[in-house]
């Protein structure tokens, strides 16, 4: 078999066509030993100068996200929007392309043959849930239909305007990142996800694929009940970022050979308390219940030290899905 560019390899896996072997993405560091690099696209507050850069102390949506110094993103402290907004108070950010497309040259120049994948790094219900105010936003979709529609829809339309962007620059997929689950169930009944959110997550995806983009889809949590709809709407590449919290055997018996998932080693569990074997027959698992020889499986590798991980457990973790091969 003649080896595979790194990009061709994450693309054949996507797509079923027999990578030469399976791909790792590192995510939020050594970056570079993987097969995909990640540009972040959210800028903070107009204005202040930081080109693809993760200012979270206030996004350019406004919200903001206090840092508490434990090695987290931040946590939201009070909604952006205390009262919905009607929709001309509703302020989307502008897209500012030069400015966030400022890092692509130097970006592409370090991909070389990698995958080049450009994050929404928050998106979506997530995005609204920060405007609101997680328990404002559970009222709005039933007490307020209208203006939950309206500010839903201009948060969707923006990064639906990301993406262009990011096809125009040659960008081979978007990551979206958007968390439906809690640790046992979703955090609203399927039944109210598919009549609110599936039609529109349908057609983002759709622009990314006329946009000749792949679409990657994180959620955290247990959300088997909606995995097939993620499927059925057009996510090409599913990562279950909590497999400890979700039934992979279930998953892999409804989707594998037909779905794509990026698949870490779980950080709340093996890979914090875990040893290296531990580590070694946890990927085997997710691969064996999820993988088929002709793709389907990316390893995803983050270091989370600041949850307990032992470096070398971190390290553990890259060789891990490095060593699989094809299901036993």
């Amino acid at each position: 078999m003649t080896p595979s560019t790194r990009k061709q390899r994450v693309r054949q896996a996507i797509e079923f066509q027999c990578p030469d072997q399976i791909p790792v993405v590192f995510w939020n560091r050594d970056q570079a030993d993987g097969d995909l690099l990640l540009y972040h696209l959210s800028l903070g507050a107009p204005g202040d100068g930081s080109a693809n850069a993760w200012d979270w102390s206030v996004n350019e949506w406004g919200y903001r996200l206090e840092k508490r110094g434990d090695g987290t993103m931040g946590h939201p402290v009070e909604p952006h929007y205390r009262e919905l907004p009607g929709p001309a108070e509703i302020r989307v950010p502008e897209l500012r392309e030069a400015e966030r497309m400022s890092a692509t040259a130097a970006f592409f120049e370090t991909c070389g043959d990698r995958y080049r994948l450009a994050s929404l790094d928050l998106s979506g219900f997530t995005v609204y849930t920060l405007l609101r105010g997680f328990e404002n936003a559970m009222q709005d979709f039933l007490l307020e239909p209208g203006g939950f529609a309206a500010l839903m829809d201009r948060i969707l339309d923006f990064e639906c305007e990301l993406m262009r962007m990011v096809a125009r620059h040659g960008f081979d997929g978007i990551h979206f990142a958007d968390d439906w689950g809690t640790q046992t169930r979703l955090m609203i009944s399927p039944a109210m996800w598919r009549r609110l959110f599936k039609p529109r997550y349908a057609r983002q995806f759709a622009l990314a694929h006329e946009l000749g983009l792949h679409t990657w889809y994180h959620c955290c949590g247990e959300f088997v009940a909606i995995m097939e709809d993620f499927h059925e709407i057009g996510v090409d590449v599913l990562n279950i970022s909590q497999p400890n919290v979700n039934d992979v055997a279930e998953v892999g018996r409804r989707l594998r050979g037909r779905q794509c998932f990026m698949m870490p080693i779980s950080y709340q569990t093996v890979s914090i308390a875990g040893t290296p074997a531990e580590i070694y027959a946890e990927a085997r698992r997710l691969y064996d219940y999820l993988a088929v020889p002709q793709g389907g499986f990316i390893g995803y590798v983050e270091e989370y030290s600041v949850m307990g991980m032992s470096a070398a457990n971190y390290c553990a973790c890259g060789e891990a899905f490095r060593r699989l091969d094809s299901p036993s």
